[in-house]
């Protein structure tokens, strides 16, 4: 059984910063890939970042890209997004979800409100 469970976030100013956090049991998140998505109101979802089980990282370029940073703490087992340079457009719900066997985002976190106010 795998259990992602996502921390962190909140409320932020424009021009600050958050940080979310992205646990998981039941799985070595070191030996997968993991993913950072967002929800805005009334839009689909869409990629934000991700880190692939050898290291690399991938940005949603048009959005977060020099904003946004995503790292592992393989100790941890943990997988985190900072956020920098904050804007309104970044309110969103956050998810972040773990690669399976079959290579697909299969385990979802329950997602975090990030609100940021001009």
């Amino acid at each position: 059984q795998v259990h992602v469970v996502q921390s962190g976030g909140g409320q932020a100013q424009a021009g600050g910063s958050l940080r979310l956090s992205c646990a998981a049991s039941g799985r070595t998140l070191s030996n997968n890939g993991v993913g950072w998505f967002r929800q805005i109101a009334g839009k689909t979802r869409e990629f934000v970042a991700s880190v692939s089980r050898t290291g690399r990282s991938a940005y949603n370029d048009d959005s977060v890209k020099g904003r946004f940073t995503i790292s592992r703490d393989d100790a941890k087992n943990t997988v985190s997004l900072q956020m920098n340079s904050l804007k309104p457009e970044d309110t969103a719900v956050y998810y972040c979800a773990v690669e399976g066997s079959t290579g697909l985002y299969d385990y979802w976190g329950q997602g975090t409100q990030v609100t940021v106010s001009s």
